[in-house]
């Protein structure tokens, strides 16, 4: 779906587009890059295991109820007259209307078809909310096209606390391969959940929040064509195994301006677990494997020939998120500009040998800050990449191992030295109280919170990686 190397002039996901598929308002950026400007937050993160739904839509005209034992002929407003599908429910929404998704497995009734097709907006001030009924875990089960797909413009959305699961645990890798050539299977390429903006309005103001997500031989979070999108505290793993069109874990292709602008963040993607997103089938257009990424901005500036955007100009944050095993690299963008990758960790990325470009790459991008990030690579394997075509790119703060292969583009604060992890063999990505990590990074004053939701500084300076050691 979408690629990360500069040689490539077209993504899959624009050659087969059938195949895939904010906050309310931006949060403020006006701190340079070496000077600390007081400011607020409003970026909420929890530990994904709490669930939390963390948003409520204010003054919420109607709540629907759906459960694994209801029916659609049931009124749907109280949860002992649920409806059986979801889709029953996202057909009557309005704007500040509420989706409960109680416990059960929901999957899609035709053999191409969706979970839950959302083309329904709520508004500025009502959104629209799906999440989990409290204390419960629902999950949408599928082998179509997409369990979640957003799109016709839909806007003012909310996913909060569901689970998504692809068909991945049905397909073998021999039967995947046997599929490489079939652009119309959606047993091998469907999506987990994707924002889609190609036809009939393109969303914005969409929030996918502590949601598990995970097994779809497509992508796992996909959004193309869209502004104004927050992903926090989800779990993200498994995706990109089998589909022919290059997908990753998390990625967005060809943002749009929603509007102009540039004095906030329009794309929020924090405190985020990534991990085992991975291409096993080579992508359909050019017969190689080069994608499955952790996370990944493609082709921002609209510039490919044929296309009818402008360059996007919002800003984008990456914070305190954890990628690890990928395929590709943990965190990649190319030819997409105005992007803060910020106290991120990334872990031995890169897993499929024919991806060089290291644990968090910059290629063909402007106006870019990699600050207090952890990146450890394999031994012999580059550690990131700062493309010749970068401007304004800064690499600073970042601590790197010593792996053997030096740094690209690597700053004058940046260290290489062990991390120090607790236990990066059980994906425990914290480190130890005596890590060269702790207490070096530059104060980065938009986060308030590290990746469990603890204060970003706690001690004399703020840490590199996404936690902050208590």
């Amino acid at each position: 779906m979408i690629h990360g190397l500069s040689f490539l002039s077209l993504s899959a996901s624009v050659v087969l587009p059938w195949a895939l598929a904010g906050m309310v308002q931006g949060q403020k950026i006006t701190e340079p890059l070496l000077k600390d400007v007081p400011q607020s937050s409003t970026v909420q993160v929890n530990k994904l295991p709490n669930r939390k739904l963390i948003s409520q839509v204010p003054g919420a005209s109607t709540t629907y109820y759906v459960s694994g034992s209801g029916n659609d002929k049931n009124s749907g407003l109280t949860p002992s007259s649920p409806f059986r599908t979801p889709q029953r429910a996202a057909n009557l929404t309005k704007p500040g209307d509420t989706v409960f998704l109680m416990n059960g497995v929901y999957s899609n009734s035709s053999p191409s078809g969706s979970v839950l097709v959302i083309t329904r907006s709520g508004s500025s001030n009502a959104w629209i909310t799906y999440k989990a009924y409290p204390g419960h875990s629902p999950k949408i089960q599928h082998d179509g096209w997409h369990g979640i797909w957003i799109k016709n413009g839909a806007s003012y959305i909310e996913v909060n606390g569901i689970e998504v699961e692809g068909n991945n645990r049905n397909i073998s890798l021999s039967y995947a391969l046997s599929q490489k050539n079939n652009t119309g299977n959606p047993k091998t390429s469907g999506s987990c959940i994707t924002i889609d903006g190609r036809q009939n309005g393109r969303p914005h103001h969409i929030r996918i929040l502590n949601s598990e997500v995970h097994d779809c031989g497509g992508g796992g979070i996909t959004g193309i064509e869209v502004d104004y999108v927050t992903l926090n505290n989800n779990e993200v793993y498994n995706n990109a195994w089998y589909a022919p069109f290059g997908c990753s874990g998390i990625s967005f292709l060809k943002n749009w301006n929603y509007d102009n602008n540039q004095s906030s963040y329009r794309m929020i993607v924090t405190n985020n677990k990534i991990y085992r997103n991975r291409m096993y089938v080579p992508w359909i257009f050019n017969g190689k494997i080069q994608d499955g990424s952790g996370y990944i901005m493609d082709r921002g500036r609209n510039n490919e020939a044929g296309s009818k955007l402008p360059p996007y100009q919002g800003r984008t944050l990456i914070a305190n998120n954890i990628s690890y095993l990928n395929g590709g690299g943990g965190f990649h963008a190319f030819r997409s500009d105005n992007i803060d990758v910020i106290n991120n960790t990334s872990y031995l990325n890169n897993q499929t040998p024919e991806i060089p470009y290291g644990q968090i790459s910059m290629n063909d991008t402007k106006n870019v800050r990699v600050l207090n990030n952890i990146l450890y690579s394999q031994n012999g394997k580059p550690i990131n990449l700062s493309s010749g075509r970068n401007i304004n790119t800064t690499f600073n703060y970042n601590l790197y191992n010593n792996n053997g292969y030096a740094a690209s583009g690597k700053g004058p604060n940046d260290i290489i030295a062990d991390p120090q992890f607790v236990n990066a063999a059980g994906n425990d990505f914290r480190v130890r109280s005596t890590s060269p990590a702790i207490n070096s990074g530059i104060k980065f004053d938009f986060l308030k919170t590290d990746f469990l939701g603890g204060p970003r500084i706690k001690g004399s300076a703020q840490d590199r990686g996404a936690y902050e050691i208590q």
